[in-house]
């Protein structure tokens, strides 16, 4: 089945305290973004990608696309106001019927391998994503003062990529907007379908605060 992915990049780099997006972000001479993009590469070189990115900054991507990968097949979309709205952008601009990835532009750590678990489990099975367990304790608080421990053997970690069949997701993002959407696979859930869970990596985390660049850097160097 053809594979494309849609890649994330809607933030404007508030969390960050920064002028530039996370994505824009320098770490060992490359943006973030350009990371992110080259793990994807690694798994198949000609995979078509989709960029859903904040209007304000598409003019600076599509000179980092000219100057990284200028003989990829890479489509640019704007964002929406919220994620729900810019995956959706996003999968407007897709070209196959087959399996479709989205991915945060600000994972650029995940591994090729749970790149290609995820591709393959959805292919077979409709859909995948990536869940490490959890390592801490957890507490579930009941009021302003009270708490209580909870089994953290009964949560998971959600990465991603989450890989669906292409139909599917499509049809999945037909529904209205629900605060209850915290990433695409509850979205897919919402419809009926069962979600297929693979192995993350732990290196796979989110850049969201300055602190989170040392150890990307720390990662990507191996």
């Amino acid at each position: 089945m053809r594979e494309e992915v849609i890649i994330v990049a809607g933030g404007t780099g508030s969390r960050m305290n920064s002028e530039l997006p996370k994505q824009f972000i320098s770490v060992l001479n490359r943006p973030v973004i350009i990371h992110t993009l080259e793990k994807f590469y690694a798994w198949k070189p000609t995979m078509h990608v989709v960029v859903v990115m904040n209007e304000s900054f598409i003019d600076q991507w599509e000179e980092l696309r000219k100057a990284h990968f200028p003989d990829k097949e890479i489509s640019t979309v704007s964002g929406g106001e919220t994620r729900f709205q810019s995956v959706k952008n996003g999968i407007s601009r897709l070209k196959h019927s087959g399996v479709v990835a989205v991915h945060d532009a600000a994972r650029p750590c995940v591994s090729v391998k749970v790149i290609g678990d995820c591709f393959r489990v959805a292919t077979l099975k409709s859909n995948a994503i990536p869940v490490l367990k959890i390592q801490e304790s957890l507490r579930k608080i009941q009021s302003d003062e009270t708490s209580e421990s909870v089994n953290r053997n009964d949560y998971l970690i959600v990465q991603t990529p989450q890989c669906f069949h292409t139909d599917k997701l499509k049809e999945a993002y037909e529904v209205a907007e629900n605060y209850s959407f915290t990433d695409d696979a509850s979205v897919v859930e919402s419809h009926g379908q069962q979600v297929n869970l693979v192995e993350g990596n732990r290196e796979n985390l989110k850049v969201t605060q300055p602190s989170d660049l040392e150890l990307v850097e720390v990662f990507l160097r191996g």
